[in-house]
């Protein structure tokens, strides 16, 4: 339906504004093709707490970024009628902050948390046409399509990942009649802060220069920064970077730090390493020169190297890297936290990503081997492409040739009407991840074979071959070497599949247990209501470091998840907020390390703990025995949570493995 009146006033409005004429006009345009009524009252969809906080959840990196920004920008402009806005990329309010009385105001109009901007939904507004434009954008008043939203003047300004991807916006809402001119300065301001914050860490084991044609502005938002590979490659560039040297992203993809800075990467690392000077003058390649630092940490960590400092700057290289694990941003250099055990897996895996080799992941239950496979895909050639996950021991053996391979319609009693597509399918031209291969009943083992090996499926009950372009992760907690001298795994099944093979080591045995912990109380931190800073006593992190922590990172972010529900205004966790199993590991654990029995040690009753453990794992054990494995059956007899048997004996399979890092 047109409102003819609406428009009428939109353009004259328009007209009378220093806004993208062009641009308006044309979101109008869309506004109607929506088939959205701009006098009608518009029906409001909020997600529900628990949607938000899985979409927080997924946008953890940008959140953890930008609400520092946010919280400095909300001092600049408060008590001037106004809301600082943050949203994902489909335009969905993630996080806001303001003065109260504006937030209820806008409220009214669903401008808050859960609620989504997209042009679609609201017709022509600052958020929903940046992200349809690419750039920001200003509406003003009776420039909103919708007559509900007329009372709002909204300056947003997309926000871009290293990659030139836009990943959120960034959004100042006040009154109509108070807006002021420099709102969008600060707005992109705001922006170029979060974007530099997001290169800065992405992008910290590479080769940085930061450079300027005026010293003076090292170290500013106005600096340009290119990161490099050690051999020189180019990665990515800043929006200054990209300005001051006159190309776009894309353009600046066929260069190499040499045809950009005319010098090799050994001789710009050389000159930094000898320079007592931390700047140093580079020529562009258009004949200007321009002052640089440099900032250099080797990629391969694999033998405990440290990062190499060339000059008193490259001391942020150290800071600890906040969590990247995003819709899409979760990525190799998150996972590094400072164990050389998992920095020896990922620079291995670094050196294969994109060459069409096969990996495979062995670890302990809850090792964190899904969060690795999807991070090697975030930073594979194919991360525009699915992920697609199958978990081999989750799935009923007369199930999983269905959900591998898909099937027709009829294929089987109880089939789909329609058939349905098969995981291999799913993630045609990207990745899939099966899971505890080792579980994968043999006989569909000679199939996927098939498959690898000729790189077409044919789902049941169909006599079509339908070609697939897909990567292979896999992963397991089997010797799967000795399942092949047992006959339960087919041995050239297994060469196909190991061109890499990579081990976890488990939560007890790596050394970066304080910055873990870290990283999951700030993404539990984001995701909670308060989005208050959550932290751990000293007495607790000593214990933390004591436990064996049976189960690994699922049993970690289950304990630090339910503790953040219960700590006080404070966001510390205490004793008080931990459960009393976590106390029962804690003690079998310090038995078990052999520590010294001594009265007043706290551990006098260890040896009984030990013995009483023993008893538990036999007693848990000949249950699964009668009932054939099968864990469900198990805990009824018992009178116990799977759970417990899980965390008794990590051994026994879970139904589907959920890493929580």
């Amino acid at each position: 339906m047109r409102d003819d009146v609406h428009r009428a006033v939109a353009q004259t409005a328009v007209r009378s504004n220093d806004f993208p004429v062009p641009a308006i006009q044309k979101a109008h345009e869309r506004s109607e093709t929506f088939g959205l009524c701009a006098s009608a009252r518009p029906e409001y969809e909020v997600l529900s707490n628990a949607g938000l906080v899985l979409k927080r959840e997924q946008n953890r990196v940008l959140c953890a970024h930008a609400m520092p920004v946010m919280e400095s920008l909300h001092e600049q402009i408060a008590d001037t009628q106004s809301m600082i806005v943050l949203t994902n990329a489909e335009g969905l309010i993630l996080h806001s902050i303001g003065d109260d009385d504006f937030l209820a105001r806008a409220e009214k109009v669903a401008l808050r948390s859960g609620a989504n901007w997209a042009e679609d939904r609201q017709g022509t507004n600052a958020i929903g046409t940046a992200l349809a434009e690419r750039c920001a954008m200003v509406v003003h008043g009776d420039q909103h399509y919708l007559a509900a939203n007329r009372f709002l003047t909204c300056s947003s300004v997309p926000i871009l990942d290293p990659y030139g991807d836009a990943i959120g916006v960034l959004d100042v809402t006040g009154d109509y009649r108070s807006y002021h001119q420099h709102t969008m300065a600060l707005a992109k301001m705001s922006v170029q802060m979060i974007e530099n914050h997001l290169f800065t860490t992405t992008f910290h084991e590479t080769l940085q220069v930061s450079f300027h044609s005026r010293p003076e502005f090292l170290g500013t938002l106005m600096e340009g920064i290119v990161a490099f590979t050690s051999d020189g490659r180019f990665l990515s560039a800043n929006r200054s970077a990209q300005f001051q040297l006159g190309m776009s992203l894309a353009g600046l993809r066929a260069h190499t730090l040499s045809s950009l800075f005319q010098t090799t990467s050994a001789q710009l690392i050389d000159r930094a390493r000898v320079s007592l000077d931390p700047h140093l003058m580079l020529n562009l390649s258009s004949g200007a020169v321009v002052c640089a630092r440099v900032q250099f940490r080797r990629a391969s960590l694999a033998e405990g190297s440290r990062p190499v400092a060339v000059h008193d700057g490259a001391r942020a290289l150290a800071r600890e890297e906040p969590p990247q694990a995003a819709a899409g941003l979760s990525r190799l250099s998150y996972l590094d936290t400072g164990d050389p055990q998992v920095a020896a897996v990922i620079a291995k895996v670094r050196r294969v990503i994109g060459k069409d080799i096969p990996i495979l992941i062995n670890g302990e239950t809850g090792t964190g081997k899904e969060l690795l496979a999807q991070a090697i895909h975030n930073d594979s050639p194919r991360c525009a492409g699915p992920f697609v996950a199958l978990n081999c021991a989750s799935i009923p053996e007369t199930l999983i040739e269905s959900e591998l391979f898909g099937y027709e319609e009829g294929a089987f009693t109880g089939a789909r009407r329609k058939g349905a597509i098969g995981k291999l399918l799913q993630a045609n031209g990207g990745t899939l991840f099966l899971d505890e291969i080792g579980d994968m009943p043999y006989s569909l083992q000679v199939r996927l074979l098939r498959v690898l090996q000729e790189r077409v499926v044919n789902p049941l009950g169909s006599t079509r071959s339908i070609a697939v372009d897909v990567a292979i992760i896999c992963a397991t907690h089997r010797d799967l070497r000795e399942m092949i001298a047992q006959n339960r795994f087919r041995e050239d099944l297994y060469y196909r599949l190991n061109g890499l093979v990579v081990r976890l080591p488990r939560l007890r045995d790596r050394t970066d247990l304080a910055v873990v912990i870290q990283k999951m109380l700030l993404r539990e931190s984001i995701a909670s209501a308060s989005g208050w800073p959550l932290h751990v006593a000293p007495d607790v992190m000593a214990m933390f470091e004591r436990c064996p922590w049976p189960g690994n990172f699922r049993q970690l972010g289950n304990l630090l998840r339910t503790a953040a529900a219960m700590v006080d205004a404070d966001g510390e966790i205490r004793r008080e907020h931990l459960p009393d199993d976590f106390f029962d590991d804690l003690r079998c654990g310090v038995s078990s390390s052999g520590a010294a029995d001594t009265p007043g040690s706290g551990n006098a009753f260890a040896p009984e703990c030990a013995r009483l453990q023993d008893v538990t794992v036999s007693v848990i054990a000949a249950a699964l025995a009668r009932h054939g494995g099968n864990v469900s059956a198990a805990a009824r007899e018992l009178g116990v949570s799977r759970n417990t048997i899980y965390r008794k004996m990590p051994a026994v399979e879970p139904d589907r493995e959920v890493d929580d890092f």
